[in-house]
């Protein structure tokens, strides 16, 4: 990384969530957002214990990427809707 580069690429935490590509059923890539805790956090409104007990009870999956804990776009979705769903059901 040039000097002039790492100067001007923003702070660590406020970095783009890390992508990495997939392949679907028919074999063509696609990107995946993996995002982390606070990250979810902050965009479902609540607190980062809150994430973490919904992680601890299978609410809500993740992958871990060495000592990492992220939360993928797809994991996400399916929480949202499992949500959803319950909600329809009461």
């Amino acid at each position: 990384m040039d000097v002039d580069e790492y100067a001007t690429s923003p702070p660590r935490g406020e970095r783009d969530a890390p992508t990495r590509p997939e392949h679907d059923s028919g074999g063509k890539e696609v990107n995946v957002q993996a995002y982390t805790v606070e990250q979810v956090a902050e965009t479902l409104q609540i607190g980062r214990d809150k994430v973490y007990f919904l992680l601890r009870t299978g609410q809500l999956h993740s992958i871990k990427i060495g000592k990492l804990r992220r939360i993928t776009d797809r994991h996400l979705a399916e929480f949202i809707a499992s949500l959803e769903s319950a909600d329809e059901k009461s």
